[in-house]
């Protein structure tokens, strides 16, 4: 359940942006807080999820662990320190390689029988896929796909419009999965782009098993990408909260409007460049608030001009110790 508290101070982000910046979809996000606790999200007045840095550090991590073969069941309880002790010993995914073999279930028509058939043949396991579960009726893979622990999902859907991407994301994430692969027949270029979007891989038909196999063991072995990774904000000290500002307008311009000691013009180019980038800075925010789709790339652009701006302000801070203002 949302914890209704009021969130520490600091950067917050919606769903919209954690699924971007953890590469897991929001669906499936839920699924996880619903079914796991993963996190617990505040709730803004109007009920919007608002998740805070640890949230996304966390996530970031259970999404890295059960990318290298831990159930979602297992590692959701874990504490972030005993996360990130259990990610210091991964190694990355080699392209083609796995922990574990990748495990999958499949809904549609024909495909659960092509598999059965395959498996008559061969067996269900060659080592890298194995085929958990087979359903040709919806109901029951909503029912019971989650209970076999899949690491991917295989839906078939002869035709696709726009109006169902919403309906297949919600199958995927009953699942409790962050990969998916749609077969498919015909379906506009528009919603081909949508579901790689929403990190759905889509297939044309006809596909054999063997392909299929393929396919997932290759989505297995290297983690869905995201646009802004996580863990590229860790990298470049921009996790943490957003700095507060340390000088405000009326003091920016009474800065501006001092007669500088020092020969040069530094003092006012400083100011000008401090009040510019709080300019962008809150035009990356208000477009991280206003664009959901582009939402995780405005939050590293505000995350990254907030701490341009923090760099300045020191920079301007020596300089108004220099000239002795009293602000």
């Amino acid at each position: 359940m949302a914890d209704t508290s009021t969130p520490d101070p600091g950067q917050t982000y919606r769903i919209g942006a954690v699924a971007r910046l953890t590469g897991i979809p929001p669906d499936t996000l839920r699924v996880w807080e619903r079914r796991y606790s993963v996190v617990a999200p505040f709730r803004s007045d109007a009920g919007t999820r608002l998740y805070q840095a640890d949230d996304v550090s966390r996530l970031t991590l259970i999404k890295r662990l059960v990318d290298h073969g831990d159930a979602i069941s297992h590692v959701a309880s874990l504490s972030l320190e005993r996360l990130r002790d259990r990610v210091k010993g991964l190694l990355p995914l080699p392209p083609m390689a796995s922990t574990r073999p990748c495990r999958v279930v499949v809904l549609g028509d024909t495909l659960p029988a092509l598999v059965q058939l395959e498996q008559a043949r061969t067996g269900n396991d060659d080592g890298a896929v194995r085929f958990v579960g087979l359903f040709t009726e919806e109901s029951r893979f909503r029912d019971e796909a989650v209970r076999v622990e899949p690491d991917l999902v295989v839906v078939e859907c002869p035709t696709i419009h726009m109006d169902q991407l919403r309906d297949i994301a919600a199958l995927v994430a009953r699942a409790g999965v962050t990969r998916a692969v749609v077969v498919y027949n015909f379906a506009s270029r528009a919603v081909i782009e949508r579901l790689a979007a929403q990190q759905i891989t889509p297939k044309r038909a006809p596909v054999d098993v063997a392909e299929l196999r393929r396919w997932c063991q290759a989505l297995h072995a290297t983690s869905a990408e995201a646009p802004l990774p996580a863990d590229t904000l860790s990298e470049l000290g921009l996790g943490g909260p957003i700095p507060p500002r340390r000088y405000s307008s009326a003091a920016l311009t009474r800065i501006a409007a001092s007669s500088p000691t020092v020969r040069c013009e530094c003092p006012h180019h400083l100011v000008q460049l401090v009040s510019s980038l709080v300019a962008f800075e809150n035009y990356s925010q208000e477009c991280e608030n206003r664009n959901v789709d582009d939402a995780a790339l405005h939050a590293f652009l505000h995350a990254a001009t907030a701490q341009a701006r923090a760099t300045m302000e020191s920079a301007l801070a020596r300089v108004v110790e220099a000239e002795g203002l009293q602000l």
